[in-house]
């Protein structure tokens, strides 16, 4: 038995064990699919010290490396919007741009879609092409669709899946688009976060199809929402588990720019502390009301750190600190942005604080409304 065989199959009875993996169908897919095709040009090794998180590359000659592609990790392929694994000889301290997901959260959201034979399925963000590959392995490759914005990437992944056997539909545009040409889909999964779901998923899906997509927001919590479409729109719920994965692209936060004068504006004590958006649900909450502010850590020159929360697009800002047991907030711009998520978190509390599998989500053409069950 070959090393990756024997590799495949411990990873198949992982993802078992965990309860990710539960129907014979994937697990075939799984132990016929072997990811380190999909990881030939490398993977980056995350390295922390007492500065900024590093990479490092792990190329296919490094002995570590073949085990590595099926550990149950994300793994990292690309940072900084172009630099791959080949292109860095020591370390870089850049933001992930590209990744291979963790098998388990693959396939548990290959499971959660619910697929049956003869299903077309749109995946937005193909990767390194292994969840589109699991896709065509169960569905045939006709019936995929994959979409990633990123030329490169998508290139990567074509070789990839043409290697294993595979040649699906492969288009290199904003996913955020969906794919007009081959609707209506029965299923579209998204493998990126996004703020809102678009409303071009909702057209191109048939009515009873269904959505899986992780919703998030720039203080980076997130959920993965399961949604049924009729007659254009949407419902659904959240299902639990604290999923993350990187934003699409075109809804990144934009750049701080020139921070405005945190010593202005109007200064009160804050109900609401800073430190309850360290809770996972609790900044999920504060994000339903605020969901295009970012969260900035400014120390100040008295060895305070104060904690800022930005609208760039509405000009908005609040800065909080702690004063001894209390928190005081200064607010500025043309929203009050701590007073929305002041109201948001005292509700979601009021009504006990629900955790996020309690969560609804209804999307129209024109809006996202999530709220939650008391």
């Amino acid at each position: 038995m070959s090393d990756d065989k024997t590799l495949r199959e411990a990873l198949a009875d992982r993802l078992v064990g965990g309860g990710h993996l539960r129907s014979p169908e994937w697990r075939r897919a799984v132990l016929d699919t072997p990811r380190h095709e999909f990881l030939r040009g490398g993977y980056f090794r995350r390295v922390d010290g007492d500065g900024p998180t590093g990479w490092e590359p792990v190329m296919a000659g490094d002995p570590a490396w073949l085990a590595g592609t099926y550990d149950d990790e994300s793994l990292v392929t690309q940072v900084a919007g172009t630099v791959v694994p080949a292109d860095v000889h020591g370390r870089i301290f850049r933001a992930p741009t590209s990744s291979s997901t963790l098998p388990s959260l693959v396939v548990r959201m290959l499971e959660e879609l619910r697929l049956d034979e003869g299903m077309r399925v749109l995946e937005i963000g193909t990767g390194t092409g292994y969840s589109t590959a699991l896709l065509c392995h169960r569905l045939g490759d006709d019936l995929v669709t994959s979409v990633e914005v990123d030329e490169g990437v998508s290139a990567r992944a074509r070789a990839a899946l043409g290697a294993v056997g595979h040649h699906p539909r492969l288009v290199v545009g904003d996913g955020l688009d969906g794919c007009p040409e081959g609707r209506p889909y029965d299923r579209i999964v998204a493998t990126c976060g996004v703020l809102d779901v678009p409303p071009a998923w909702l057209a191109q899906t048939r009515p009873g199809g269904r959505i899986l997509a992780t919703v998030c927001g720039w203080m980076y919590s997130s959920e993965l929402a399961r949604l049924t479409v009729f007659d254009g729109v949407a419902h659904g719920r959240f299902l639990g588990g604290r999923i993350s994965f990187m934003l699409a692209r075109p809804q990144s936060p934009p750049p701080l720019g020139l921070l405005p004068d945190f010593d202005r504006g109007e200064e009160r004590e804050a109900v609401v502390g800073a430190d309850v958006l360290d809770d996972w649900t609790a900044r999920f909450v504060a994000q339903i009301a605020a969901p295009r502010t970012q969260r900035v850590l400014i120390p100040r020159e008295d060895g305070e750190t104060r904690q800022v929360f930005l609208d760039v697009d509405a000009g908005s800002w609040a800065a909080l600190r702690r004063d001894g047991g209390r928190w005081t907030v200064r607010q500025g711009g043309s929203e009050r942005l701590w007073d929305r998520i002041e109201e948001q978190v005292a509700r979601w509390r009021a009504d006990g604080a629900p955790e996020l599998d309690r969560f609804r989500i209804t999307v129209t053409p024109d809006a996202q409304t999530i709220s939650w069950a008391t």
